[in-house]
């Protein structure tokens, strides 16, 4: 579980350095969403990569199997709660919640993958052409999903979900495989709590940025 997770981490770092390629159309006005095109060509014609795409969704998935067979595990363990309920005294609620909050993700992310790799690797997407280079105009299809307001609203709650399953996640994952001490604790605790509040709040904040015209 937390070899899967720190996996997936390491991914919503490159998932989220390419994305916020959208935003260069904000300083750059004749980038038109040029460079976010071609960092996600990059990303979508390069076998390495591609090989890698495979080893992430078995990743994704043994993560989502794993997390459930924990929960029913936990649950099987005390079929009968505790006499006196401590509440977030004894532990914060979304630490109790990871496997609601999981479900929310994996909701969320199957939303995404009909938005955006389904139609990327099968249905097709209208291309550009940038110095002789088809490729697929990955900007377009964000400007023109994220335009409806309930989608936006979707999106957004779902990197609120994430946040708070990555405030428990980050730093059980570490101390699954043994970073658990006094001098590191702190550390990781910190470094964390930003990551789960960073990382979701630059994934929240495109389309927010794409609905309200910020980047075009």
């Amino acid at each position: 579980m937390g070899l899967t997770g720190i996996f997936l981490i390491t991914f919503l770092i490159v998932h989220m350095g390419i994305n916020a390629c959208m935003w260069a159309a904000v300083y750059f006005p004749d980038d038109h969403g040029e460079m976010f095109n071609k960092a996600a060509n990059f990303m979508g014609s390069m076998v390495l990569i591609r090989i890698i795409e495979v080893g992430l969704f078995l990743f994704i998935f043994l993560h989502i199997i794993q997390g459930y067979m924990l929960t029913v595990y936990n649950r099987s363990k005390r079929a009968v709660g505790y006499a006196v309920d401590y509440g977030s005294k004894g532990s914060k609620w979304y630490s109790r919640s990871m496997g609601l909050l999981g479900t929310l993700i994996l909701l969320f992310l199957i939303i995404h993958w009909l938005h955006f790799w389904i139609p990327s690797r099968f249905t097709g997407v209208e291309e550009v052409e940038y110095s002789g280079v088809k490729m697929h105009n990955m900007f377009a299809l964000m400007q023109t999903t994220f335009q409806q307001l309930w989608v936006v609203i979707l999106y957004v709650l779902g990197c609120i979900s994430l946040g708070y399953h990555l405030a428990h996640g980050f730093q059980s994952a570490f101390k699954t495989l043994g970073v658990h001490n006094k001098r590191y604790q702190i550390m990781l605790s910190g470094l964390g709590y930003g990551f789960s509040i960073v990382v979701p709040f630059v994934f929240a904040m495109m389309p927010i940025s794409m609905y309200l015209g910020w980047v075009k």
